[in-house]
């Protein structure tokens, strides 16, 4: 199912919505289209739209103030794109560079994406003690960079150029 991205009438990225719940928000005037697929559109009988990539609310919607992005294992693979931090190669796991038996816990800059093989590799020991180096060191990315990150899994062409995308 394909996933439009929701932008407050402020342009800061609020959440993500299925295809079917952005085009209601459009057809109710709640919102409007900021991005549309070039090729896809939805039609009725007697209207056609663009098929919404990026869509911004009309009226501002005050959010609680989200201090932190979840820590997760999927929102680590996509913080470092899938791509190995030892190595560089596709990451299909999550290692920890402090191992939590060594009392290291499932935080953001405490873990990172790993091939399988690195992460066996390295075991239960600290990069160091296992002779590994990281070529990226992590970090914690804000829940708006999160959230952007997200949707830009599937390539930058996916998102309009004006939309900020975290390194």
């Amino acid at each position: 199912m394909r996933e439009t991205l929701v932008l407050n009438a402020s342009f800061e990225p609020l959440s993500t919505v299925t295809l079917r719940r952005a085009v209601v928000l459009v057809l109710q005037e709640k919102a409007v289209v900021e991005q549309a697929h070039p090729e896809l559109r939805v039609r009725a009988a007697t209207l056609e739209l663009p098929m919404p990539r990026v869509i911004r609310l009309s009226r501002y919607v005050r959010v609680p103030f989200r201090r932190r992005a979840p820590w997760s294992r999927r929102g680590v693979l996509v913080r470092d794109r899938h791509r190995c931090a030892y190595c560089g190669r596709r990451a299909t796991t999550v290692d920890h560079v402090v191992p939590r038996s060594r009392g290291g816990g499932d935080t953001w800059l405490n873990t990172v994406a790993s091939c399988a093989e690195d992460n066996h590799r390295k075991a239960d020991r600290t990069p160091e003690q296992a002779g590994m180096r990281l070529l990226r060191t992590p970090y914690e990315p804000s829940p708006s960079d999160a959230l952007v990150l997200a949707l830009g899994g599937a390539g930058r062409g996916a998102l309009p150029d004006w939309l900020p995308v975290p390194a």
